[in-house]
């Protein structure tokens, strides 16, 4: 690990590389004359006065230049990538092979369903699975992302209150365990979040729920295993209180990959869920992304689902938008499709097998959390002496208290060790917090050597902390400064402030 070096290209962007070259464009006549004729009848305000400034590369620049700057990145396929909640597990590449056939990858959204029957029969099977898994009625892929999930679960809770004439359910309720998107999603859709503290043991405090339970709870938002990586032990009483006081459970499924094939929300009370497909399911995300939302639904709120939901009538598949009460599109056209195919081909090439995913997930999980609580200033905050699911939250806080090194310099120095460094400062109620989640995508092997990386950065946080606290050395790109980086880059004097200002003048 000492031996790592990330390359450091003083590579400049390719319109500094083409800067003083002329552009050279070979256009034959046929073209020129037809472009004439139509850009003739653009308005003279809308018309270029001068051609784009398209940079001029031959195709060995550009190649070597991409190749550059992916020495001086990362990704999965380099090694681990321990993101919690971010659930970045290895893309089997016989999954991007497939899907970028022709049939898919080019097929354009105004074709006619006859055209496409069998790219709609995988998303149909698609969606069948993922009912199944979840313990849902119906799911779609409408939704592209797991944000527009959110968003659309929300929605359809409270177009569902508003039909039954109960507009005064305005209140969602949310974990203060949850993921930071849920909060900014529920407020979104129009409702107040009512936070809910969590109890020692990492669970969702039920009294407190039972005390902020009302005739204007509209629902509540939560992810089963929750961000501590801990199954909530009162989910069924969770579901009878909710249920009880006339709100809907919504699921967010970006931890499904610990009880993926063992445990379904549906089975556990929830209404409705969204399932990021770019996690659990496998399809790339962030720069190999896009990735992909579903939201699936059972009983009542079947009947507000996003359109077009992909259908079977026993003769052919096609695009059904006559859902009752639906909320309408999240997105135009039908979700990001091509990502869908790859979960398609990943749930496929495991079958039931895919009950291994949350069986070694979840054990390569609490190997690396036993070698980690073993280090000195290295302490766990909630569910002392718990299994964990999917992933972990340690808190570096006494090493912080200790040597004066936190959770980023702990960051930063895995950096300068050939790897990425997890979720860090979240969730907010554990100080100085790694969430960390490897999949089951990581051997023993690649575990030793991560753990071995947090013992060695904790050993010298106690020797030698201004060391540590000059990570990373040996990336790209050295340690940014954050406090300058989170400035805004304008300021705008408001209406009231310039009043003052003259005030004063």
């Amino acid at each position: 690990m000492k031996n790592f070096r990330q390359a450091r290209w003083d590579e400049p962007v390719v319109y500094e590389v083409s800067r003083d070259r002329k552009e050279g464009t070979l256009v034959d006549s046929e073209f020129r004359e037809y472009s004439a004729k139509f850009f003739g009848k653009l308005p003279e305000g809308v018309a270029r006065k001068e051609p784009p400034p398209i940079p001029s590369l031959s195709e060995v620049e550009v190649v070597r230049h991409f190749m550059r700057l992916s020495q001086m990145s990362y990704g999965v396929d380099f090694g681990p990538v321990p993101l919690g909640s971010c659930t970045m597990k290895y893309n089997p590449k016989i999954c991007e092979e497939l899907s970028g056939s022709r049939e898919i990858a080019e097929a354009h959204p105004y074709l006619d369903e006859d055209e496409v029957q069998g790219l709609l029969e995988v998303l149909y099977t698609l969606q069948k699975w993922l009912s199944e898994l979840v313990g849902m009625d119906v799911c779609s892929i409408q939704t592209p992302a797991g944000s527009a999930g959110e968003l659309a679960g929300a929605l359809m809770i409270k177009k569902y209150h508003v039909d039954r004439g109960e507009t005064q359910r305005d209140e969602m309720v949310v974990p203060d365990s949850a993921h930071g998107s849920n909060p900014a999603s529920a407020a979104m859709a129009g409702f107040k979040v009512v936070r809910i503290p969590t109890d020692s043991r990492g669970n969702t405090d039920l009294e407190a729920l039972r005390a902020a339970l009302s005739r204007r709870t509209a629902g509540i938002m939560l992810t089963n295993p929750n961000t501590l990586g801990l199954f909530e032990e009162y989910i069924i009483d969770i579901a009878r209180e909710v249920h009880g006081a006339g709100g809907l459970l919504y699921y967010d499924g970006a931890n499904l990959n610990g009880i993926v094939g063992y445990a379904r929300p549906g089975d556990m009370g929830f209404d409705v869920a969204h399932l990021n497909l770019h996690k659990t399911f496998a399809a790339p995300h962030g720069g190999g992304g896009p990735g992909a939302g579903a939201i699936c639904a059972r009983g009542a709120l079947v009947d507000y689902m996003p359109v077009p939901v992909i259908d079977y009538d026993g003769r052919k598949y096609f695009l059904k938008y006559n859902v009752p009460r639906t909320i309408g599109r999240i997105s135009w056209f039908y979700g990001n499709v091509v990502p869908a195919v790859k979960s398609f081909l990943y749930i496929a090439a495991l079958g039931t097998q895919i009950r291994e995913v949350a069986e070694v997930s979840t054990l390569n999980t609490n190997y690396l959390l036993k070698k980690l609580t073993s280090l000195p200033g290295v302490d766990l905050v909630y569910g002392h002496g718990r299994w964990r699911k999917h992933e972990f939250v340690v808190s570096f806080e006494k090493l912080y208290k200790e040597t004066g090194v936190g959770a980023e310099d702990v960051a930063k120095a895995l950096l300068d060790r050939g790897l990425h460094a997890p979720t860090i400062l979240f969730p907010l109620i554990v100080p100085e917090a790694h969430m960390i989640e490897v999949t089951e995508s990581e051997t023993r092997e690649n575990l030793d050597r991560l753990a071995e990386a947090y013992r060695e950065i904790v050993a010298l946080a106690y020797s030698d902390p201004a060391e540590v606290r000059k990570s990373p050395q040996n990336t790209s790109v050295g340690r940014l400064d954050t406090v300058y980086g989170n400035l805004p880059r304008n300021v705008v004097l408001t209406y009231k402030s310039l009043a003052e200002k003259k005030s004063r003048v």
